[in-house]
């Protein structure tokens, strides 16, 4: 089975850049050496070991690998074997949604994929400890060692809640090499006692029945660094002899050749001794280190290049007669009856999700929540109290609603909310000040809680969203995650965020507080790019909401779009700022579509296009304009850069949008001034009918009141009043 699993994945690899036609001449590319050193891996997982409930995460590059065994399995259509990233086939790497056979999860982006088991585990016990759902399985990561290179590995394991949680495995293939070197003096010991300290539980596969049974020759592969050991990979059977320089008269020149490659990452029943015993252990997460050989069996095994290398038409038909496959027929199935046949059929019988399950609904979402916004607030606090009032008024909602935090729970408004709902945790703990009369917030951390309090990381945060968002999918409930963040920190967890969106995760990331607004903050607290962030990332609407009201019905929109097959994610970026809410005049359905006319004129000299905090700089130099220079202004509050985007797309045919929302809510053709506290080219795509003069945050900021900010980034209202005459003098 492993050397079938073998042709199969270097197969798939050949086809797609040596049969297949190409009409680009681009290179098609395949990871035949990376593959090839997690064969026995996944061998030994999927045909001995897997059981239904269990989810694996499949390192990037040996996707050839997973898709050979579900074919071997009966769960992927021959004709899919020569699609290799080929339009609509076999992506690069494993895709929740997009390959047409099981995938668990999507992977491709390096230190992602292996730390989503982790969160997919938490995801469910926090569903499992709220709604009824089938036990779940073991969760495991598939993942190079390069890969631990990755910050994100060492922060999700060092998570203090990681460390309980025993349904986790990690399995490292230990090749030794990266994408275009061999790893330097890594040491498994020391990776070991880095994972133990975080505790976990360790186990080593180093090497194979035939090199550990001799004594001088272990030794010797033992002392040398990661660079011989490949070197002498290269070397036949007396140029290997001669090398090695101790004492190998007992093995013959093939026998030495094979004994040198004994590796335990390439025993099958090592490997399963070592995943047995991690098994046994339930308290905590367990990592099992494999020693492997990249390009394992292939011509190019060991070569510090071999990472993107391809078998040339000569190699591949030698290691067809190697592995007993045929390159007429490569995709030949195992003989009916025969070992390998019923192999095989028991695994799929083994790994069949029979269980059938009932794919819930999220709850209906109200359209809003009767609360009256008046005096003056901002949007951070009207954030706030959102959640009280959903508790209250939508209590079914409420009840799904999770919300995730990297130690701001409390500084970004939702203390009232984690009163009512309570901490999650996967055990009760004592709340030691639950008798302190000075304390605001009640940490009751139980397993019931709805919110997760997490340390400063803010790539956890970003994964364990998008686990959370995954669950209606994964164990039919729907959840609605709802994560908050300091605006600035966006960018710094913005890789997973997206590909936790692109794997099928839905939830809603709120940035508060944001923009140069934050004053004394300073410029190192002072977020520029998110706004364009938020219009660029897809599967996601970005809104930025000037007030409570504004915020209320978009927030309760986005909640109504998570948890479904049709669903999408959400970005809000809010602010400190209080603004009186008496200035709102718009409609549900306009603040929905993207905007509305805060100050309308029939026949206005110039437009002023504001989003977010600086409204109130918007309306100031509208009466300027009107009072001292008699030109009528109209002030459009934009609500979402992103839909307004879409229609100006959809508009000229180029995307999905509603295409009357840009036509609409800027009827006059007339000069154009936009406004926001972000970078100015955010809401550039307005203009071009009559001018336009684009006005935001192009510099790193500093500490200073708003007004001394606004004026050093030309956004206050003298600026627009200045922008709006400049234009229309031209």
């Amino acid at each position: 089975m492993q050397r079938r699993v073998l042709w199969l994945a270097a197969a798939i690899v050949h086809h797609a850049n040596h049969v297949r036609p190409n009409r680009s001449g681009v290179k098609v590319g395949g990871h035949q050496a990376s593959s090839a050193s997690m064969v026995s891996l996944m061998t030994a997982l999927w045909f001995a070991f897997l059981e239904a409930p269990d989810r694996v995460s499949v390192k990037p590059h040996a996707s050839p690998v997973l898709h050979a065994i579900n074919y071997l399995l009966g769960t992927l259509d021959r004709r899919y074997l020569t699609t290799l990233r080929e339009f609509g086939g076999l992506q690069s790497y494993p895709s929740r949604a997009k390959d047409p056979d099981p995938v668990d999860y999507s992977t491709g982006s390096v230190g992602i994929g292996a730390t989503a088991p982790i969160w997919g585990a938490i995801a469910h016990r926090y569903v499992a400890g709220h709604f009824d759902v089938p036990v779940g399985g073991r969760q495991i990561a598939l993942l190079g060692d390069a890969e631990l290179d990755e910050g994100a590995c060492w922060e999700a394991i060092a998570d203090p809640m990681v460390a309980g949680l025993g349904e986790v495995l990690w399995v490292v293939d230990l090749n030794r090499q990266s994408l275009d070197r061999v790893v330097p003096d890594i040491a498994a010991g020391r990776l070991s006692n880095m994972f133990e300290a975080a505790g976990w539980h360790t186990a080593m596969v180093k090497y194979g029945p035939r090199l550990g049974a001799h004594a001088a020759l272990r030794e010797r592969v033992e002392s040398m660094p990661n660079e011989e050991y490949q070197r002498l990979l290269r070397a036949d059977g007396p140029e290997l002899r001669e090398r090695l320089e101790v004492e190998v008269s007992d093995l013959g020149d093939e026998d030495l050749y094979a004994t040198f490659r004994d590796l335990g990452g390439h025993d099958l029943g090592a490997l399963l001794d070592a995943y047995r015993q991690a098994d046994a252990v339930r308290d905590r997460p367990s990592v099992v280190f494999a020693y492997t050989i990249k390009g394992w069996r292939l011509p190019t095994e060991g070569h510090p290049a071999n990472h993107s290398a391809l078998l040339n038409a000569e190699q591949y038909a030698e290691l067809a007669t190697a592995l007993g496959a045929d390159t007429e027929d490569p995709w030949a199935g195992f003989e009916e009856g025969s070992a390998e046949a019923e192999l095989a059929a028991a695994a799929a019988r083994r790994l069949q999700r029979t269980q059938p399950r009932t794919v819930r609904d999220p709850p209906n979402v109200p359209a809003d929540l009767g609360r009256n916004h008046s005096g003056s607030a901002s949007t951070q606090q009207a954030f706030g109290r959102f959640f009280s009032d959903l508790h209250r008024e939508a209590p079914e909602v409420a009840e799904r609603t999770v919300t995730v935090s990297p130690d701001v729970g409390t500084s970004t408004n939702l203390g009232g909310w984690i009163n009512k709902a309570g901490i999650w945790s996967p055990g009760d703990r004592i709340d030691w000040f639950a008798d302190d009369t000075d304390t605001l917030v009640r940490w009751r951390e139980t397993d019931h809680g709805r919110h997760i309090e997490l340390g400063i990381a803010e790539v956890i945060l970003v994964g364990r969203l998008g686990e959370l968002g995954a669950t209606w999918s994964r164990d039919g409930q729907p959840l609605l995650p709802v994560g908050t963040i300091y605006d600035p920190f966006v960018a710094r967890a913005l890789e997973p965020w997206s590909f936790g969106i692109y794997a099928g995760g839905q939830s809603i990331l709120v940035g508060t507080p944001s923009g140069v607004t934050l004053g004394p903050e300073g410029g190192a607290h002072q977020s520029v790019i998110t706004p364009s962030i938020g219009i660029e990332q897809p599967g996601c609407v970005a809104w930025e909401p000037a007030f409570g009201q504004d915020l209320e019905w978009a927030l309760l929109y986005a909640l109504s779009r998570l948890g479904r097959a049709d669903g999408e994610a959400a970005y809000f970026r809010l602010s400190t700022r209080p603004l009186d809410q008496g200035l709102q005049n718009g409609s549900r359905e306009d603040v929905l579509r993207g905007g509305y006319r805060l100050r309308a004129h029939d026949t206005p000299g110039v437009v002023i296009a504001v989003m977010g905090a600086l409204v109130p700089e918007a309306v100031q130099a509208a009466d300027i304009l009107a009072s001292e220079a008699g030109i009528d202004a109209e002030v459009v509050c934009v609500t979402s850069a992103d839909l307004l985007f879409r229609s100006f797309q959809a508009r000229g045919g180029l995307g999905e949008g509603d295409p009357a929302t840009i036509d609409e809510l800027f009827p006059h053709a007339v000069p154009l001034v936009t406004l926001l506290d972000g970078h100015p080219h955010t809401l550039a795509f307005l203009g071009g009918r009559a001018g336009i003069a684009c006005l935001g945050v192009q510099r790193f900021g500093q500490s200073g009141d708003l007004a001394e900010l606004y004026e050093h980034h030309a956004i206050d209202a003298e600026s627009v009043v200045g922008a709006a005459l400049d234009l229309l003098d031209t």
